[in-house]
């Protein structure tokens, strides 16, 4: 059965989920917040920008037959909002998490509950690889380290000892050893945001440096999330 589908996307998940929708004939459109200037687009369909809170997501979903959470784990406003439309208007929602990432032998991780939280954790003096997103920078601005920023976009604001580096990833293992080499990285600061990105926390372990790890924020109450694409094209349609 041919369905309407709206994907809220941004993450190479959410462009893969489109292409196979769209593949088996499904109608997909992905909306994206339109904070990147240049985003890969997906398949199908594609809108940019927000939809005015709850109330303008829940009426977009007049058109739709399935809603599909596929943002970024740490995009904690885009789900909430896209839980409170679909319970408001009975449409059925899916949400694509990929998982997390987990400590293996000789990872020095410290885990911590939010960016404030890992600001504070930072030690003074530290040369730090900050790899936490251009949104998360402002919450070390007062902090008494060097940061190596970076980003695919500038932030708003930087630290005053920082140098940025304007760069989409995901990176190969050997540009971040050499990455972290090259500025003497003490201490790296990341999300938890799983995924392909992992090669930074790979290079901290073979140098033995710590890793401030920032948890993600939890689901909201009675949302499950499926871990796979195809799981989430199976939710959405029996798509395999």
């Amino acid at each position: 059965m041919t369905r309407r589908v709206l994907v809220l996307g941004g993450t190479a998940e959410a462009r893969e989920l489109a292409a196979r929708l769209a593949a088996a004939g499904h109608a997909v459109t992905t909306s994206l917040a339109g904070r990147t200037r240049h985003p890969r687009l997906p398949s199908g369909e594609v809108r940019t920008g927000g939809f005015g809170g709850v109330e303008g997501l829940a009426a977009a979903l007049g058109e739709v037959d399935v809603l599909v959470d596929a943002t970024h784990p740490f995009a904690a406003t885009m789900t909430d909002h896209a839980a409170a439309a679909a319970s408001s208007t009975g449409t059925p929602l899916v949400v694509l998490r990929r998982p997390g990432w987990t400590a293996g032998p000789g990872d020095r991780w410290t885990r911590v509950p939010s960016l404030p939280a890992a600001a504070a954790a930072v030690p003074a003096g530290a040369r730090v690889l900050l790899a936490t997103g251009r949104q998360g920078v402002e919450a070390f601005v007062d902090v008494d380290a060097w940061f190596l920023v970076r980003a695919i976009e500038a932030p708003a604001v930087l630290p005053p000892r920082s140098e940025l580096v304007l760069a989409r990833g995901p990176f190969a293992l050997d540009d971040e050893r050499a990455l972290l080499a090259r500025h003497a990285i003490t201490l790296v600061v990341a999300k938890d945001s799983g995924g392909a990105t992992e090669a930074k926390l790979v290079a901290a372990r073979e140098r033995s440096l710590p890793v401030l790890l920032v948890d993600r924020p939890p689901l909201p109450a009675g949302i499950l999330a499926v871990a796979t694409v195809t799981a989430a094209a199976e939710a959405v349609g029996g798509v395999s």
